[in-house]
C-alpha cells in the first residue's frame, strides 16, 4: 500500500508539472514580420507611396516595402505613423487620409479606413477605440479633431474637435494626452481628453509648438518644445516641461538658453534624450537643469528613438532617394550597424 501510495503521488506530480508547464507556456508571435524592428518610411513627398521596411533580430539585411510585397498594394502617402494593439498594426498615411490595418505580425491587410479622416497624424490606443490627431483642413484653425476608431469595425464613430496643430499623442489609464504643435502655424497647449466622456477636460499651457511628449516610469508627461521657429511669427526657444498626470498641474518647466529648437524626446528607464544643433542630449529625470555638452554629437535625426541602452537614428539624406537606420550603443558611444531602409525614414517600432 505505501508504494502503490508513493507511486500515486509522484504519478500526480508528474501531471502537476505537465499541467503546470502547459499552462505557463507563452505563446510566441507568429509570422514573418514578428521579433524585429518596423521602420516607417514617408515615401516622397509630392508622389509616390510610403513603405514599411522590416529588420529581423540579429539580422544584417533589411527587408523594404514588406506591405507591398505581403499584399500587392501601396500603403499610401504620406506614411507618417504607426500604432500597435497586441495583434493589429494601424499605418497612418497622412496625405491618403487613410489607415490601413494589418496584422502586425504577417502584415496581411485586414481593413481600411478611409472615411472620417482629415490630415491624420498620430494614433494612440485605449482599451478598443483608437484615437487619432488630425489637422483637418491647414488653412482653416477651426477644424482641427481628435477621430475615435471603433476597433471592432475599424470605422471613425465620432470626432472630439480640439485646438489648432493636434500632433503627438499619448495615453494613461482613461485619459489621453494630446500635444497641440501648431500644424504649419504655432500653438503652445496639451489637451486633456477623458475617454469615458469623449471629450476634452483640461488644456495646459506650455511652451511653443510642443513637439514630442512622453510618460516617465512614475507616470509623469514630460512634453518637448521646439520653440517658434520665427518664419512667421517671433522666433521663441525651446523649453520642456514635466506634468502631473492626476491632477494635470505643471510640475517642472526648464528653459533653453539662447534661441534653441530641440526636438524628438525619448525617455530610457530615469533618463530623457533629445535631439539638438547636431547633438543628441541625455539627462536623468530627476534633474533640475538642462545638460550642458551633447553626449553624441554630428548626429541630425530625421526619426529618433531610444530602446533598452541603444539609440535609434534614422537619416532621411537627400529625401528622394533611400534612407539609413543607425544604431548605436549609447554606453559606448559607438555606431554599431546601419542599414539602408526607404525614403525619408520617420519612425523605429519594436515588433
Amino acid at each position: 500500500m505505501k508504494i502503490k501510495h508513493v507511486i500515486a503521488i509522484v504519478a500526480l506530480g508528474i501531471l502537476g508539472a505537465s499541467c503546470s508547464d502547459d499552462n505557463d507556456t507563452i505563446k510566441l508571435p507568429e509570422g514573418d514580420y514578428a521579433n524585429g524592428i518596423l521602420i516607417a518610411n514617408e515615401g516622397p513627398f509630392n508622389n509616390g507611396t510610403g513603405t514599411i521596411s522590416f529588420l529581423q533580430n540579429d539580422s544584417t539585411s533589411v527587408q523594404a516595402s514588406i506591405y507591398n510585397a505581403v499584399n500587392n498594394e501601396d500603403l499610401g502617402n504620406i506614411v507618417q505613423s504607426i500604432a500597435f494593439t497586441s495583434d493589429k498594426a494601424f499605418i497612418i498615411a497622412n496625405v491618403s487620409n487613410k489607415i490601413t490595418v494589418v496584422d502586425r505580425y504577417t502584415f496581411e491587410k485586414e481593413a481600411s479606413i478611409e472615411t472620417g479622416l482629415s490630415n491624420p497624424r498620430y494614433m494612440v490606443i485605449v482599451d478598443d477605440k483608437g484615437y487619432v490627431t488630425n489637422w483637418g483642413d491647414t488653412g482653416d484653425e477651426t477644424d482641427d479633431y481628435v477621430a475615435i476608431i471603433n476597433l471592432e469595425s475599424n470605422t471613425v464613430e465620432g470626432t472630439i474637435p480640439v485646438v489648432l496643430g493636434p500632433e503627438a499623442i499619448v495615453a494613461k489609464d482613461n485619459y489621453v494626452f494630446v500635444a497641440h504643435q501648431g500644424a504649419f502655424g504655432t500653438n503652445n497647449k496639451v489637451s486633456v481628453i477623458d475617454t469615458d466622456v469623449q471629450d476634452v477636460v483640461a488644456t495646459i499651457a506650455v511652451g511653443d509648438n510642443p513637439s514630442s511628449m512622453q510618460l516617465d516610469a512614475s507616470g509623469d508627461l514630460w512634453v518637448l518644445s521646439t520653440g517658434d521657429w520665427g518664419y512667421v511669427n517671433e522666433e521663441t526657444t525651446g523649453s520642456l516641461w514635466k506634468i502631473n498626470t492626476s491632477n494635470f498641474d505643471v510640475e517642472n518647466s526648464l528653459v533653453f538658453t539662447g534661441m534653441e529648437h530641440p526636438s524628438k524626446l525619448n525617455i530610457d528607464d530615469d533618463k530623457l534624450y533629445y535631439s539638438l544643433s547636431g547633438g543628441v542630449f541625455e539627462m536623468e529625470t530627476a534633474a533640475t537643469t538642462l545638460p550642458d555638452t551633447a553626449f553624441l554629437t554630428d548626429v541630425y535625426p530625421y526619426g529618433m528613438v531610444v530602446n533598452d541602452g541603444k539609440l535609434y537614428i534614422t537619416d532621411a539624406g537627400d529625401y528622394v532617394s533611400n534612407g539609413s537606420l543607425i544604431i548605436y550603443d549609447i554606453e559606448t558611444v559607438v555606431s554599431l550597424e546601419t542599414y539602408t531602409v526607404g525614403i525619408s525614414p520617420n519612425g523605429v517600432y519594436f515588433n
